[in-house]
């Protein structure tokens, strides 16, 4: 039976006409489906899809949304009038949030590189905010950030706190003010400058505009996190009266309960570890095993939103949530890297050759990572020197082999060494609150305290991996 919150979370959709963007995104694709499900009477979705026409992303709902398994308990629901029901909820709109009014031409509705990452994160949120403001009965705007704009230097208890516009990440005499303004300008002469020597090849284009994000990042760990705390601070600096709630998710891994346990698009984070060491490309993990790993799963953090949306309806000021397990449920590295043993000492990959690639180790924690860089670039350039030496007659298989791991774990410690050493822990005082609101949760779970991490990881997560990989 659905509690009054429940309830009331439900009823407060019922006709409401909602805008999504990323909506071809696996969050995004979670939500839409959740507010269908349980809302059959919302009066409209609009999908902002990247798409030059409106057939086009007409095509991309039918492809990219609706044909995904996690839709096929709507499906089974609603039968033969599926596709009714779909297309009179759900418009797709042809349009991208790097332009000004979305690029919308359709009357219905009136890391990364720098620049990239800069158009989504910072200029995006910016025409999605102005274009809010255009909506004259409009009762929330709900943004979806990262839990990681406070960076992962800090260490503690994090609070769930705006950012003011221009704050950074650095202390003392390295601190600064941070100009959105002016690096949205270095990054438009950067491309024009770019462009404009002939010498360089497209791909040599991208790595110079990738090195450039990595020179700006004033204390935060990577472009694409940088850049979502670039958009939260244009949001909370321009709103003016509008509503707005952040939601602040921390690692989002697979659905836990409905509609889909295990359903996934993508392997990204922890799991890229995870695969590595599954296939034996990987045996040592870079990081601090005592560290805690942020777990949260998708279904979750869209209940987050759901409920905090409804919560703050037509309240003029900004309210900041974390969603993450790490202070209510907390599992550390050395816990997860052992999940990763127990199942695939059980059930091993296999093979290119059909023969199963057996675990017979856990994978090993080495907080020494420069340490272990620093070993295999040695090791490589003795190689490398005895390979030109004899003209790549010997050690050449050695030596490729090598080259490749040492590529492939300097990439994995560039990405991910900031978070596999993170000593923070992100409050969710605020979603502590609402949680007390709302009482037994069934419909709108978001209480990480429910999750057994092992259960969770062994007979949902993992097997959702290797199926949607």
């Amino acid at each position: 039976m659905e509690s009054s919150r429940e309830k009331s979370i439900v009823e407060f959709f019922k006709a409401k006409t909602i805008l999504v963007t990323g909506s071809t995104g696996f969050l995004a694709k979670i939500f839409v489906e959740k507010l269908l499900r349980v809302q059959a009477d919302v009066e409209r979705v609009f999908l902002l899809i990247r798409a030059a026409d409106a057939a086009s992303a007409m095509q991309r709902l039918e492809d990219e949304i609706l044909g995904k398994e996690l839709f096929n308990a709507l499906k089974e629901k609603h039968g033969d009038g599926f596709q009714s029901f779909a297309r009179s909820k759900l418009w797709p709109v042809a349009g991208d949030i790097v332009h000004e009014n979305l690029g919308i031409q359709d009357s219905n509705l009136v890391n990364e590189l720098y620049d990239v990452s800069l158009n989504i994160n910072v200029l995006g949120a910016k025409h999605v905010l102005q274009f809010a403001k255009q909506c004259v009965k409009l009762e929330m705007f709900l943004h979806v950030s990262t839990a990681y704009v406070s960076g992962t230097e800090r260490s503690g208890l994090i609070p769930e706190k705006r950012l003011s516009m221009g704050e950074t990440l650095r202390s003392g005499s390295n601190s600064c003010y941070l100009d959105i303004e002016a690096e949205i300008d270095l990054v438009e002469k950067k491309k024009v400058e770019l462009q404009a020597d002939h010498n360089l090849t497209p791909i040599a284009q991208k790595l110079a505009m990738k090195e450039l994000g990595m020179q700006r990042f004033f204390g935060w760990p990577n472009t694409y996190v940088f850049t979502k705390a670039m958009g939260e601070m244009v949001l909370g600096h321009s709103r003016g009266n509008l509503p707005l709630v952040i939601v602040r998710p921390s690692i989002i891994t697979s659905i836990l309960r409905d509609p889909l346990p295990g359903w996934i698009e993508g392997i990204r984070t922890t799991d890229i570890f995870m695969m590595a060491y599954a296939d034996r490309k990987l045996q040592s993990f870079p990081g601090d095993p005592q560290m805690t790993v942020d777990l949260i799963p998708g279904d979750m953090v869209v209940n987050a939103m759901m409920a905090t949306t409804v919560a703050h309806s037509k309240q003029q000021s900004e309210f900041i949530y974390h969603v993450g397990s790490s202070t209510r449920n907390p599992i550390t590295y050395d816990s997860l890297l052992q999940c990763w043993f127990d199942y695939f000492s059980v059930y091993p990959r296999t093979g290119k050759d059909g023969t199963p690639l057996k675990i017979t180790r856990k994978m090993n924690p080495s907080i020494r990572t420069t340490f272990l860089i620093m070993v295999y670039k040695f090791l490589l350039q003795v190689l490398g020197l005895i390979h030109f030496i004899t003209c790549g007659f010997i050690f050449g298989r050695l030596y490729d082999d090598l080259n490749r791991k040492y590529k492939y774990l300097k990439l994995l410690i560039d990405l991910f060494e900031p978070y596999t050493f993170f000593k923070g822990r992100f409050d969710d005082a605020n979603l502590e609150k609402l949680r007390a609101m709302m009482g037994k949760e069934e419909m709108f779970e978001m209480d990480s305290k429910h999750i057994e991490w092992n259960s969770y990881l062994h007979g949902i997560h993992i097997p959702g991996i290797l199926k949607y990989e």
